[in-house]
């Protein structure tokens, strides 16, 4: 995949696909500006310096076996150094509590690239940066390096240390994290802080929070994936919580309820498959109902409607919206 190939942030379309932490850690890092703005913040300085940014590119397909795929998910990305390529592996890990496996998980992973870099390329083999993003709920309080999951013994761990591998990934732990302030890529302070926080079910904070930014750091796109997520995070948050927490700042409240019509208007994606028109009215219907605060009907049971049925459900819906928040 080239660099031309990826679709640029401001012409993503606002699905509900961001609304689970996988869907929204690729919706957002798969980005190119964002996972360099991450991998800037995170990696060495003097490696940062060496990097060619402009030669990022995103790369298909995952790394991680489907039988880790509720634990884990990863982008991988290649970048030069000077004239040799690098890869970088982000791995996501939004589990229960620290993997202890982990180095173990990740050399795995870098194996797997390897060997397939190899089939594909042959050598010379590109160096593969490992980068862990933990959202938590428990803080990581794990080694993360490879060596660490033996037990050697003493008296002969000299002779056996030449036949470990040295290793180790990097890893953001996002219970520490804490925005730093006076920081120019905006939007990737935003993001972070919004999945601690939606891990921690603190949603309301991080709107409160947010509302200390300018809408003009926020574009609708990014804004509408982070409203999705925020709201399938936590089922006791509405739409309408969301806008009095953003009251201090009518700006940027005024720029979320426009997101917030906008989504409703274009609707979900499934049904579709049964006919664009009963599609989009089981969308709408949806979509209304997560932003009210309300159980959402599921396809199967909306589909078993006419589409004059669905009208009429979602106009009912759509005039508790337009009191409860047009202003």
């Amino acid at each position: 995949m080239t660099e031309s190939q990826i679709v640029e942030e401001s012409e993503a379309p606002l699905t509900p696909a961001v609304h689970t932490n996988d869907g929204f850690f690729k919706a957002v890092f798969s980005q190119p500006e964002h996972a360099i703005a991450f991998f800037k913040s995170h990696l060495p300085p003097a490696l940062v310096a060496r990097i060619n940014w402009s030669s990022l590119t995103v790369l298909p397909g995952s790394f991680v076996k489907s039988s880790l795929q509720q634990v884990h998910s990863d982008l991988l990305f290649s970048v030069r150094i000077g004239e040799r390529k690098t890869l970088l592996h982000l791995l996501f890990e939004h589990q229960s509590s620290p993997d202890p496996t982990m180095p173990l998980r990740v050399i795995g992973y870098i194996v797997e690239i390897l060997t397939q870099h190899h089939r594909t390329h042959g050598f010379p083999l590109p160096p593969v940066l490992p980068l862990v993003l933990h959202q938590g709920p428990a803080a990581w309080n794990v080694s993360t390096a490879f060596e660490d999951l033996f037990e050697l013994p003493e008296e002969i761990a000299p002779a056996l240390l030449p036949f470990v591998p040295k290793f180790h990934h990097a890893l953001l732990d996002l219970t520490r994290f804490d925005p730093p302030t006076g920081e120019e890529d905006t939007r990737m302070q935003v993001v972070l802080q919004l999945m601690k926080l939606a891990r921690q079910k603190d949603l309301l904070r991080f709107f409160e929070w947010l509302a200390g930014y300018s809408a003009r750091d926020l574009p609708g796109s990014l804004l509408g994936k982070m409203l999705l997520y925020a709201l399938h995070s936590d089922s006791d948050l509405d739409a309408q919580a969301i806008f009095a927490s953003l009251s201090t700042n009518p700006e940027l409240e005024k720029s979320t309820m426009s997101v917030a019509e906008k989504l409703i208007a274009q609707g979900l994606s499934q049904g579709l498959s049964q006919g664009l028109s009963q599609g989009l009215w089981v969308g709408k219907i949806q979509s209304l109902q997560d932003f009210l605060g309300q159980a959402v009907s599921s396809c199967e049971e909306l589909e078993t409607l006419k589409i004059a049925e669905l009208e009429s459900r979602h106009a009912i819906l759509h005039r508790e919206y337009e009191t409860r928040f047009k202003r």
